[in-house]
């Protein structure tokens, strides 16, 4: 299989896709990680699919591995449960030589991350996505943190993990609505940084759907290329990371004031047909280009228009994201055309209102 190399101004490390959990040995060994303990932090679901696995594997490098779950879901990712886990490591001993490892989704890599960087002023951190979003998005980059009174991600930290390892044997146990989410954010880069990316997911959109093993590595790894290079211009979002937060700035509203019934890559395929409808509106992509856009959402069952919710509402939950500054809602949006992006606080709020009326119903 083969590997993607991300390179920041204080850490370089690889993004190494495998098929099985076996071959971690020779990533931990290649990235000169090293200790005597190592916690996976995961879901109570991840853990019945795959602790006993990846605890083998981990094994083979570290003396002791401990697995601590959390109850599964979004709404697990507070500063409750990552006190949980502070009294857990130190309830274990564990020291500055020791190791986390985030398994599962984007909510525990999140939070192991944000543990890792913390915890004793830093701590050896690993990454071992299984879901696609976080295969594509989420394990890769150094953005950490969890929610608070209705904030998404409003704590955290950027701590880059020490390797990334993508077994994608995962996406065979991967349900089909965090298949969908996940897609949400792979159409994503297309938009922003590739057309002929995006071609390229709707001329291969069955065999995506049908998660070939083939097209889903070419699709994953090609994310990551596009991730590494966003992260590796731009490790703290200081400049142009800033456009991989296409969609996410009304999607984070929308998951916020769902109360996270919707999940987050349904949010932001819902965001970001809100910013193509501001696009269209301005003249800069056609009502064709739209309607094809939500068109391929759906054909991958990510929603496009949510209900139950006021567009005054999310405007106002829209203030509370780490992506307003001085007072102004920071957006990105198509560049001319699709595949090309920009950011922008040059937006009023009636194009917000129309565009967020756009996609709640």
């Amino acid at each position: 299989m083969k590997s993607v190399t991300v390179k920041t101004e204080l850490k370089e490390y690889d993004i190494d896709f495998r098929s099985g959990f076996y071959g971690i040995s020779d990533t931990i060994e290649k990235s000169g990680v090293k200790g005597s303990k190592i916690c996976v932090i995961t879901d109570d679901n991840i853990e019945q699919l795959y602790g006993d696995e990846v605890k083998e594997a981990l094994l083979k490098n570290f003396k002791e591995v401990y697995i601590k779950s959390f109850t599964k879901g979004e709404k697990s990712k507070n500063l409750d449960t990552i006190s949980d886990i502070y009294k857990f490591l130190l309830e274990n001993h564990f020291d500055r030589k020791c190791a986390v490892a985030g398994l599962g989704g984007g909510v525990a890599g999140d939070m192991a991350g944000f543990v890792a960087a913390t915890y004793m002023r830093g701590i050896e951190f690993i990454q071992i996505p299984t879901s696609l979003l976080a295969e594509v998005d989420s394990s890769v980059g150094g953005k950490t943190g969890v929610d608070f009174c209705g904030s998404k991600n409003i704590i955290g930290a950027f701590y880059q993990p020490s390797f990334v390892y993508i077994n994608i044997d995962t996406l065979k146990t991967l349900p089909k609505r965090e298949f969908s989410a996940g897609m949400a954010e792979v159409i994503k880069y297309g938009i922003i940084l590739s057309k002929d990316f995006y071609n390229f997911i709707s001329e291969n959109r069955e065999k995506i759907k049908s998660m070939d093993i083939d097209t889903m590595t070419e699709v994953i790894a090609k994310c990551c290329e596009f991730k590494a290079f966003v992260v590796s211009n731009d490790e703290k979002e200081k400049g142009m990371r800033a456009i991989l937060n296409y969609g996410h700035t009304i999607g984070h509203a929308v998951e916020s004031l769902k109360e996270f019934e919707l999940i987050h890559g349904e949010c932001v395929g819902i965001g970001m047909v809100a910013a193509m409808k501001i696009s269209c509106d301005r003249g800069v992509i056609t009502e064709k280009d739209l309607n094809e856009f939500e068109e391929l959402l759906t054909y991958f069952d990510i929603p496009v228009k949510t209900k139950g919710l006021n567009p005054e509402d999310v405007y106002s939950q829209m203030f509370n994201d780490k992506k307003v500054s001085d007072s102004k809602i920071n957006f990105v949006l198509v560049d001319n055309e699709i595949g090309k992006s920009y950011v922008t606080s040059e937006i009023s709020k009636d194009e917000i209102i129309k565009a967020i009326s756009y996609v709640v119903e």
